[in-house]
């Protein structure tokens, strides 16, 4: 069986002679020759038919600045396009699996491995089970939404030239609109003129929700279900396995433009996609349900409800009946829709939440199932039911977040008008006051009263006065989370509660209406995790909201600044070490945890394929509630593509599946202290090295002469600001502008560098090569942590990335890049050695793609070095400049 037209080589080829006929006829035949040069240049190069890039590297600087700018755009379009092509190859890969039951981290797998337990202990596998992918706006998505918009009509383009059978014509037909599509793309700005605002963010993240993963979260579920029941002969129901939540229009840390209005309207705008959607479900499953009332008994139940429904709206309901006679379904199905109209409208009848909806569905379905259409409810009923026990009334939760010193400084500011020197008390005493002040029935501060505050903190007072009028308006379940930057002390964590306290959100003991989330980054708060989180678990006030939370307590890692102090392997021990003594913490107490992984697109900031970091975690953290980010450019490869979003989801559930059914049966891992050793000796021999790196005099001036870290500072790639306080230290830049600006000069230091220092100190205190291959061959955690420090490795371009340590002063570049250099051959050697073979990823898709992009990014890294050499910089030049970050952005398929 056939299922695929075509391949990889020839969408590559086909769309690549495409854009040169684009580029020649929208500028002119010298234009496309100059290209073609560079082009060629670059490949022989690599291909060792030339000796150096000097002819590339004259060609590119010999232009004028408007040629400049079209060998840019010319090579970032060429990117844009191939990224296309290598998506559909990913697409023929997973149906082709599928197709051959050859597909790795499927369901059926992991139905596979719980068909050896019971059905009771599956059925409670199944239970503990709840995924939540949380999509955030942090800055990392480089392409405009109308370039994403284009890209999105040429894919299902090339989707329909591969599997579809098509006459000739047709095919003209298709290339004819691709033709179009590249065309208008070559005419369309590649780079935002404007910064883009936080509802721009959250109408983004609201598109994969909406267009995507609303239509496959049900596929998934069926799938899981028929893999199941292939395995186990019992009955079993699938529950709730998904949750999707967001930190677009509500994540206030560091960024100023997130208004308690924004996140208003995008709870506004969220209701009223999902509820849309649904109406749409409903009125499809009305063309399905047209059985005649006279020849089925729809039940004593389902006829109750109706008449319900039928008092209840009583205009709609002779609608109903005149248009549906004989048709009860369709009747209900009718009614069900004018009260998905009437959800936060003035007029009554609409429902009062998603229960009440899922009750509805749930009578459809019974009733079906007594008049023997099992098959009518299987196919059209059932995934209904699943997106709406998936999105609720809200598509996607919302997380706020904001940093521990905003809540403390407002605090102090409101409590002084009390009379309350805040500010002046010790931890201790901070703890028993808010203590005592969240346990009184009288509040303690009047949120609304702002006046002689400062902007900051009336900003913070004003969020949490709303936050109540909000769960009242959308429901509880729609903004239940609050997440706290930089905690370091119990009382940041009580100053939430507080504050929610004084809102109403919070009546104790009766009611908790959010989940209070310390954010633990720093090695700090890792290190004091049993101090912290003790504290609370013993604390009168905060001991009463986890029992109205059902005891669970959320505690989100923080890879990124975790990563950025400390480095890659330090930082990834740190992470392991203290995700297990949370674990320990919270047994001790009984509580249920549910870590949230703070995960970045790129490897230094907790990247790397999730199915596989979700099977390396301790096992005595894998409770079965498993959140963790999702950001920027990721979000656009996991979710834009509806069978790749699919897979990724079904990957996901495979890994947290089958790891937590190894946690019943292993609660702690085996893990030898031969290897605990020889961790903490590399760990902390990776630090000491990393830190000496960053703190070595001039390393700043480096790290900004060396990279394009000014120009990353003024793309408009998000609302947020780079850096805290616009100070250029590293503590203060933000992660992933750190990370862009390694990843644009090819040379990746925040994924490898250090690990060879670690190594090697191990090797030197008496280690052996033979000890490190084992704990690679046998320990999840070790054998990942290296080979994400491998695809690092593997993207680094040393040769790329001299070039631009040219760019520095001479001592400067003689101090830190044979520094650098020698870290990475000697990181290069020990991880091939390690897990003995002779490359450094274990992935051959890597090796083929690095073949084809590397000789096209080489071009854009060479003009971005010249332009960055310029002292002064026309403005085409410096439009050309940012679109070469774009460009590599886009080669790279990564940016922080």
């Amino acid at each position: 069986m056939q299922l695929h037209n075509r391949g990889v080589r020839q969408d590559v080829r086909e769309l690549g002679a495409l854009l040169g006929e684009v580029l020649e006829d929208q500028t002119s035949r010298s234009a496309f020759e100059t290209v073609e040069s560079c082009r060629r240049s670059a490949i022989d190069y690599r291909s060792d038919d030339l000796e150096s890039r000097e002819p590339l590297v004259s060609e590119l600087e010999s232009l004028s600045p408007h040629q400049q700018r079209i060998v840019s755009r010319a090579f970032t379009t060429y990117f844009e396009l191939i990224n296309l092509a290598e998506e559909r190859e990913r697409v023929r890969s997973i149906r082709t699996g599928s197709q051959e039951g050859t597909l790795e981290d499927s369901l059926e797998t992991a139905a596979e491995e719980l068909g050896e337990k019971d059905t009771e202990t599956v059925r409670q596998i199944l239970e503990d089970v709840l995924i939540e992918p949380t999509f955030t706006a942090h800055p990392t998505e480089a392409r405009r939404k109308t370039v994403k918009s284009k890209l999105r009509t040429i894919s299902t383009s090339l989707e329909t030239l591969d599997e579809r059978l098509l006459t000739d014509k047709e095919k003209d037909q298709l290339w004819r609109d691709i033709d179009a599509e590249v065309t208008s793309l070559w005419q369309t700005p590649q780079v935002r003129n404007r910064q883009p605002e936080p509802e721009d963010e959250a109408r983004n993240v609201q598109w994969y929700l909406e267009n995507t993963l609303f239509d496959v979260v049900g596929e998934v579920y069926d799938e899981l279900a028929d893999a199941i029941d292939e395995e186990l002969d019992g009955d079993l129901e699938i529950p709730k396995l998904f949750e999707f939540r967001s930190w677009a229009g509500s994540d206030r840390d560091g960024n100023p433009y997130v208004t308690p209005e924004v996140t208003a309207n995008t709870l506004e705008r969220q209701r009223s996609v999902i509820l849309e959607r649904y109406r749409e479900q409903l009125k499809r499953l009305s063309g399905v349900l047209s059985q005649d009332g006279s020849r089925v008994e729809a039940g004593s139940e389902f006829q109750a409800s109706l008449e319900r429904d039928l008092d209840r709206l009583p205009g709609s309901a002779r609608t109903a009946e005149q248009r549906y006679p004989d048709e009860p379904y369709r009747q209900k199905l009718k009614l069900m829709r004018e009260r998905l109209d009437r959800v936060g409208d003035v007029r009554p009848g609409g429902y009062d939440d998603v229960d009440e909806l899922l009750e509805d569905l749930e009578l459809i379905a019974e009733s079906l199932q007594n008049n023997g259409a099992e098959s009518v409810v299987e196919s059209h009923v059932d995934p209904i039911r699943r997106q709406v026990a998936t999105f609720g009334f809200s598509l996607a939760s919302l997380d706020l977040r904001e940093h521990q010193e905003k809540h403390t400084d407002a605090i102090a500011e409101a409590l002084e008008g009390e009379g309350i020197d805040y500010h002046s008390l010790s931890e201790d005493e901070r703890v028993e006051l808010l203590t005592d002040a969240i346990l009184q029935d009288e509040p303690v501060i009047d949120l609304t009263e702002t006046d002689g505050l400062s902007d900051e903190s009336a900003r913070v007072l004003r969020l949490f006065a709303e936050l109540g009028d909000w769960q009242a308006e959308y429901g509880v379940e729609a903004i239940d989370t609050y997440c706290i930057s930089m905690t370091e002390e119990p009382s940041h964590v009580l100053e939430v509660l507080f504050l929610a306290d004084q809102s109403g959100v919070v009546s104790l003991p009766e009611h908790c209406g959010i989940d209070v989330v310390p954010l633990l980054e720093t090695e700090y708060a890792l290190s004091g995790a049993r101090r912290i989180m003790g504290t609370l678990f013993e604390n009168e006030a905060y001991s009463q909201a986890l029992e109205a939370r059902d005891r669970t307590q959320e505690i989100m890692l923080g890879y990124s600044d975790s990563n950025k102090e400390n480095g890659f392997l330090a930082a990834n021990w740190s992470l392991y070490k203290n995700q297990r003594r949370l674990g320990e913490i919270c047994d001790d107490h009984d509580v249920t945890m549910r870590l949230f992984h703070g995960r970045g697109g790129s490897i230094s900031r907790g990247g790397g394929p999730m199915n596989e970091a979700l099977l390396a975690l301790p096992n005595s953290t894998v409770t079965g509630q498993v959140k963790f980010t999702e950001q920027g450019e990721a979000i656009a490869e996991k979710y834009a593509n509806p069978r790749i979003a699919e897979r990724n989801i079904e990957q996901m559930l495979n890994a947290q599946l089958r790891a937590r059914k190894r946690a019943l049966e292993q609660p702690e891992e085996d893990v030898p202290e031969e290897w605990v050793d020889a961790m903490e000796t590399m760990a902390d021999a990776a630090r000491r090295e990393y830190r000496d790196l960053l703190e070595s005099d001039g390393f700043v001036q480096y790290f900004e002469q060396a990279t394009p870290i000014t120009v990353i500072e003024d793309l408009n790639l998000g609302s947020r600001p780079a850096s805290r306080s616009g100070e250029r230290t590293v503590e203060d830049l933000r992660a992933i502008p750190w990370v862009f600006s390694w990843t644009q000069s090819r040379c990746i230091l925040p994924g490898w560098y250090a690990v060879a220092a670690g190594i090697d100190s191990y090797l030197n205190d008496g280690g052996s090569i033979e000890t490190l291959q084992e704990m690679y061959a046998e320990w999840p955690f070790f054998q990942t942590t290296l080979d994400n420090a491998a695809l690092s490795l593997s993207r680094t371009e040393l040769e790329i990335a001299e070039k631009y340590a040219d760019l520095a002063d001479t001592e400067l570049r003689a101090t830190f890049f044979p520094r650098v250099s020698e870290e990475y051959e000697r990181a290069a050697e020990l991880i091939q050695t390690i897990g003995q073979r002779d490359q450094l990823h274990t992935r051959d898709w890597l090796g083929e793609n690095l073949e084809r992009r590397n000789p096209y990014v080489d071009p854009l890294n060479m003009l971005q070095v010249y332009l960055l050499d310029q002292t002064h910089r026309t403005d085409v030049e410096e439009r050309t400049l940012r679109l070469t970050v774009k460009g590599i952005a886009a080669g790279m398929k990564n940016t922080g």
